[in-house]
């Protein structure tokens, strides 16, 4: 019975950590997906699609939906939290329009999790060992070199000299702080609602605001058949992704841990698919990035162990 129990414990250890890194897969494909997408879908068009492939998930959580487990106050709270990623992806798609370009932005707000780490060390008051702290030191960077833009770290004065205070600028930094912000605040919406209610009102925000942009007339219909599927595909990997989030703070993942890790590999997911079926080709610097955000990951991992007494099991931080 006791050993019964000891793997039941090593099981819910690491589970928050498969469930992070099914995030991270799901969101790596998606990566890939959009890449697909025509370049002249507009952003309200964008977020239409994803919204239509993401309802298809309904199904595999509405099952597990129980009225008596219905929170309304978690509710409203996921469905504002909700709103706010949704602002998130419509400020990067603004950047873009302002002249932001992909290069730059995205790696730039894929560096969301610093926000997500200090909301959980000054708010949550998350504990961080010192292999956790290192861990994330490594992750920054890999994010930062698997995303292309290595010259940041050699060089960050000539970098942000040809970024320049523009206003595109503005609407990336924008998006990292409300991403970063969404990030911690699914934690607590995982402390107040199972994870598939969490996930139905992620749904519900994201089909609120889509409905806003189609009655604003904000939504240009006339993109091409193959941006919609692939559009709506890429929806349905992106909620499978936050339902998997969601799982991994039930589980009792850390805010700090949980989003560095899903960001990190989410990156070498993307990278390795796209040498597969885009036949890409990989650098050394990139190869490096794979190597660090692997590191970083395992590092981040650690920090828990299961401590047999007599009478009982204790798991400590």
């Amino acid at each position: 019975m006791l050993r019964y129990h000891m793997m039941s414990e090593y099981r819910k250890k690491w589970l928050w950590l498969v469930y992070s890194i099914l995030a991270a897969l799901t969101w790596g494909v998606w990566g890939i997906l959009t890449k697909f997408i025509s370049g002249d879908t507009g952003p309200f068009a964008t977020h239409f699609m994803f919204t239509s492939g993401a309802l298809l998930t309904l199904p595999l959580v509405i099952r597990h939906c129980k009225i008596t487990e219905a929170n309304i106050k978690g509710i409203i709270f996921g469905v504002g939290a909700g709103i706010i990623v949704v602002l998130g992806n419509v400020s990067v798609y603004q950047s873009f329009k302002m002249g932001g370009q992909a290069a730059i932005v995205i790696p730039f707000t894929n560096l969301y999790p610093i926000v997500t780490i200090l909301v959980a060390l000054a708010v949550f008051k998350e504990k961080l060992t010192p292999l956790n702290a290192l861990g994330i030191f490594i992750v920054v960077p890999a994010i930062i070199i698997m995303s292309g833009q290595s010259e940041i770290l050699r060089d960050p004065l000539h970098f942000f000299k040809n970024v320049g205070p523009k206003s595109w600028l503005i609407f990336a930094f924008t998006s990292l702080i409300l991403f970063g912000l969404y990030s911690a605040s699914q934690k607590v919406i995982a402390g107040n609602l199972t994870a598939s209610w969490s996930y139905i009102s992620f749904i519900i925000s994201s089909l609120m605001v889509s409905i806003s942009f189609i009655a604003f007339g904000l939504v240009d219909f006339h993109f091409q058949q193959k941006s919609f599927w692939f559009g709506s595909a890429a929806g349905f990997l992106d909620g499978l992704g936050v339902l998997a989030v969601f799982s991994a703070y039930r589980a009792g993942g850390k805010a700090s841990k949980v989003s560095t890790v899903a960001a990190t590999l989410q990156q070498v997911f993307t990278v390795s698919l796209a040498l597969v079926f885009l036949k890409e080709r990989i650098n050394l610097i990139s190869f490096i990035g794979i190597v660090m955000a692997i590191l970083g990951t395992y590092l981040l991992s650690t920090g828990q162990r299961i401590v047999k007494s007599e009478n009982n099991l204790n798991v400590i931080n």
